[in-house]
C-alpha cells in the first residue's frame, strides 16, 4: 500500500514519466519476490538490440535536415509542383511536415523546426489562422507510418514483426491518411479564395535541381530498404552520412565547428530520453508478462467481447486514450505485449494490428485535452491552448475517418505485404516459462513360446516302461500312435502402454515400455 502511495505521490508532483514507470517495475518485481537487479537485466536487452543504432542515426539525420536550409528548398519544390492547384500551399505544408517527421520520429520537433517558416507563408496567402494552426500542429504526426520512421522500428522489435513488411504495410494507410487531409486542404483553398500561381515547368525544374540531393534521399532510402539491399541499421548509417555530406559539404548550411556540435548534442539528448523511456517501460512490461496479465486479459476479454468487429472498435477507443496519456515510444513497449495475444485471439493480423496501433498513437498526439502536439504548438506560436483545441478538431475528425477505414478494411494494410511469415524470431519481451505438459507413449512387446514336440513314429514307445529310449522325443501325454494332437506354446506379440513426463516450454515428450506374452498351439503329426 505504501509503495502505491509513493508512486501516486511521484505522479502528483510531476515526476518524469520514465521515473514513474521504472519505480512501478521495481515495486512489481519486489512483490513477486524478484530482485531489483532483474529490472536492470531487462533494460540491458536494449544494448543487445542490433537495431539500437538506428535511433540515434535517423534522429541525427532528421535534426541536420531541420537545422539546414532543407526546409526552404523542399518547400520551394513542393510549391512549384503543387502551388498551382487549389489549396496548393496547404498541401505543401502537409507533405513537408509529414516528410520531416519520418526522419526525426517526433512530430513535435517538426512543429518547432518548420512552424516559423510555414505559418507566415500560409497566412500571407490568405488562409484562415485557425486552419493554419490546426494544419501545422497535426500534419507532422501523419508521417509516423512511413519509412524510416523510428516508431515502426521499435514496434517491429518489441512485437517481433518484420520491419520491412511493416514499412510496406504502412504506405497505403499512410497515403489514405494524408490524402483525406489533402482533399480538405483543397476545399479550404477554394473556400478561402486563395490566389493560385501558374505552373511553370522551368521554375519546377530549377527548384528540383537546387534540392536534388534532398529530393533523392527518400527515394533511394525507401527503395534500398524495401528491396532488401540494405538492412535497417545499414540504411540508417548511410542516411546519416549522406545528410552530413550534403548539408555540411555540398550546401554548407551547417558549419562543422559552430553548428554541428550543437546539433549533435541536441539530437542525442532526444535519443537519450527515448532510450531511458524504453528501458523503464521494458522493465514494467516484463513484470506484467511474468504476472500473467496478458493471458488474464485474453481470458476476460474473449468472454466479454462477442466478435472481432466490436473488439476493433474497443481497441481504437483504448489506443486513443493511451495516445493522449503516453508518448509513442513508451506506449509501444508497455501496451503492445498486452495487446498482441488478445488481437491474435480475435484473428487480427499482426501487421494490421501494428498499423492500427501506430495510426491511433499519431492521432493521440493531436487529440484534446492532453494531445502533446497541441501544447508544443501553443508554446511555439504563442497561442492559447483552447484556440489550438478548436483549430485541431477538424483534422482530428478527418483522422478518425481515415482510422475507421483502415481498421475495418484489413487488406489496406496487408495486400502489399509479401506472402510469408509476418513475425520474426526475437522480441524484447521475456515470456514466462510454461509448465510442461505430460507426455504419453505406447510400447510394444513380443514373447516367444516353446515349440510343440513332434511324436516319434518310427518306433514303439511304451510309456509304462521307465526310461524307454523310444519315448525320448515325444511327450508322455502324446498318444503312442501319434494321432492325438499335441499342445504347446508358440510365438505371439503383445502391446503395452506407458506414460512419461515432458520438459520444455508448453510441450512434453514421453517414453514408455511395454511387455507382451503370447501363446501358441502346435499340431503333432
Amino acid at each position: 500500500m505504501f509503495s502505491s502511495l509513493g508512486l501516486l505521490a511521484l505522479a502528483v508532483v510531476g515526476a518524469p514519466l520514465f521515473l514513474i514507470i521504472a519505480a512501478s517495475a521495481l515495486v512489481g518485481f519486489a512483490s513477486i519476490g524478484r530482485p531489483a537487479a532483474d529490472v536492470t537485466g531487462e533494460i540491458s536487452k536494449l544494448v543487445q538490440m542490433d537495431t539500437l543504432i538506428t535511433i540515434p542515426l535517423f534522429t541525427f539525420a532528421g535534426y541536420l535536415l531541420a537545422e539546414s536550409g532543407a526546409p526552404r528548398r523542399l518547400v520551394a519544390v513542393t510549391r512549384a509542383l503543387f502551388g498551382w492547384a487549389p489549396g496548393g500551399m496547404a498541401v505543401v505544408t502537409l507533405l513537408t511536415c509529414a516528410f520531416f517527421t519520418t526522419f526525426t520520429g517526433a512530430s513535435g520537433i517538426t512543429i518547432v523546426a518548420l512552424g516559423g517558416l510555414l505559418l507566415p507563408m500560409l497566412l500571407q496567402q490568405g488562409y484562415d489562422r485557425n486552419f493554419t494552426l490546426g494544419l501545422i500542429s497535426t500534419s507532422g504526426s501523419r508521417g509516423l507510418v512511413f519509412p524510416p520512421s523510428l516508431p515502426v522500428i521499435i514496434y517491429g522489435y518489441v512485437a517481433a514483426v518484420d520491419i520491412t513488411k511493416l514499412y510496406i504495410a504502412g504506405i497505403v494507410p499512410g497515403l489514405i491518411d494524408v490524402g483525406i487531409v489533402a482533399i480538405f486542404c483543397v476545399r479550404a483553398g477554394i473556400l478561402s479564395k486563395v490566389p493560385r500561381t501558374k505552373f511553370s515547368a522551368g521554375e519546377a525544374g530549377r527548384a528540383i535541381f537546387k534540392a536534388l540531393p534532398e529530393v533523392l534521399l527518400p527515394v533511394w532510402l525507401v527503395a534500398l530498404i524495401l528491396t532488401g539491399v540494405l538492412k535497417v541499421p545499414e540504411a540508417a548509417a548511410m542516411t546519416a552520412l549522406y545528410v552530413l555530406i550534403v548539408e555540411v559539404v555540398i550546401y554548407r548550411d551547417v558549419h562543422p565547428f559552430k553548428d554541428l556540435p550543437r546539433i549533435t548534442k541536441e539530437s542525442m539528448v532526444l535519443c537519450g530520453a527515448i532510450l531511458i523511456i524504453l528501458g523503464a517501460s521494458l522493465g514494467m512490461t516484463n513484470y506484467l508478462v511474468q504476472k500473467g496479465i496478458p493471458q488474464a486479459i485474453v481470458t476476460t476479454m474473449s468472454k466479454a467481447i462477442p466478435n472481432k468487429w466490436i473488439f476493433l472498435a474497443a481497441l481504437n477507443v483504448f489506443l486513443l486514450i493511451v495516445g493522449c496519456m503516453m508518448d509513442i515510444f513508451s506506449a509501444i513497449v508497455v501496451v503492445v505485449p498486452l495487446l498482441t495475444p488478445l488481437a491474435a485471439e480475435f484473428g487480427v493480423h499482426p501487421i494490421h494490428l501494428a498499423i492500427i496501433f501506430l495510426i491511433n498513437l499519431e492521432l493521440g498526439y493531436n487529440t484534446p485535452p492532453v494531445g502533446m502536439n497541441l501544447f508544443i504548438a501553443s508554446f511555439r506560436f504563442r497561442q492559447p491552448i483552447m484556440r489550438l483545441y478548436r483549430a485541431s478538431m477538424p483534422f482530428v475528425l478527418l483522422a478518425l475517418i481515415a482510422l475507421g477505414t483502415i481498421t475495418y478494411i484489413e487488406s489496406l494494410s496487408t495486400f502489399t505485404v509479401p506472402k510469408g511469415q509476418a513475425t520474426v524470431k526475437g522480441g524484447l519481451i521475456t515470456q514466462p516459462t510454461k509448465k510442461a505438459s505430460a507426455g504419453t507413449a505406447a510400447g510394444t512387446g513380443s514373447g516367444s513360446g516353446k515349440k510343440a514336440k513332434k511324436p516319434m513314429m518310427d518306433g514303439i514307445c511304451d510309456p509304462k516302461v521307465k526310461g524307454d529310449p523310444d519315448c525320448d522325443d515325444i511327450d508322455v501325454d502324446d498318444d503312442i500312435d501319434g494321432k492325438k494332437k499335441g499342445t504347446g506354446t508358440g510365438t505371439g506379440t503383445g502391446t503395452g502402454s506407458g506414460t512419461g513426463t515432458g520438459t520444455g516450454t508448453g510441450s512434453g515428450t514421453g517414453t514408455g515400455t511395454g511387455s507382451g506374452t503370447g501363446t501358441g498351439s502346435g499340431t503333432a503329426s
